[in-house]
């Protein structure tokens, strides 16, 4: 395997626990659209949040939605109520998390913790967390361009980083569209993690190199090389 220098992390799932926080904040989202939940509508809705874990809400909401005013309201209402999720003390991180990036950061390689959140509600994340300064870069996907599961993300990752070549490259997470992130980038590894969205079937059916069951067991496949 090719010496991985530059590792792109993701957050909610992967190394934050999520613990149903987007399904709640969804369906805040919802009962301001007049959704009311248990419907047909709703079930149908929530199934597509379920499916798409991972992709920039606002392209979720404009799927769910339609027209832009009503998914931009939607997503106003979804980011207050994660907020208000985040400042309750429903945030903390995965068992191994910090430990397993302080780990890699140690070992010479970059870290970007990347998500498919606002800067705002990453920023809020980070902040309960402590994390302001746990990687070397964090990026949403208004600052890459598109979010999941298209490869910019990890592609900005790796120019903002100056990284030489997408071979140096692993993206990681726990829902399918992080996988195909990795794909399309053209990273050496792209590992699926078992402590979020979606199943070790899912993953793999994406393109998932490897399947791990957290993230504290990424520092010993990364640094075997």
């Amino acid at each position: 395997m090719t010496d991985i220098t530059l590792v792109v992390l993701d957050m909610a799932g992967t190394t934050v626990a999520d613990d149903g926080l987007v399904e709640r904040a969804f369906q805040a989202a919802a009962d301001g659209q007049g959704v009311e939940a248990g419907s047909p509508e709703h079930q149908r809705m929530l199934a597509h949040v379920r499916a798409t874990m991972g992709e920039s809400k606002i392209s979720v909401f404009r799927h769910l939605f339609g027209a832009e005013e009503k998914a931009q309201q939607a997503n106003v209402d979804f980011e207050a109520a994660y907020h208000r999720l985040v400042d309750d003390g429903h945030c903390a991180a995965l068992p191994g998390a910090a430990e397993a990036i302080a780990e890699l950061r140690g070992a010479g390689r970059k870290v970007v913790l990347t998500t498919g959140f606002s800067r705002a509600t990453q920023d809020r994340i980070l902040t309960a967390l402590g994390w302001q300064d746990i990687a070397d870069l964090t990026l949403c996907p208004a600052e890459a361009g598109r979010g999941r599961p298209y490869p910019d993300l990890a592609l900005t990752s790796l120019l903002r980083t100056g990284t030489d070549s997408v071979r140096e490259l692993a993206v990681v997470g726990d829902t399918g569209y992080d996988m195909l992130t990795g794909v399309r980038s053209g990273a050496s590894v792209v590992a699926g993690v078992l402590t979020g969205a979606h199943d070790r079937e899912r993953l793999l059916a994406d393109g998932a190199t490897h399947v791990l069951g957290s993230i504290a067991e990424l520092p010993a496949l990364v640094l075997a090389g």
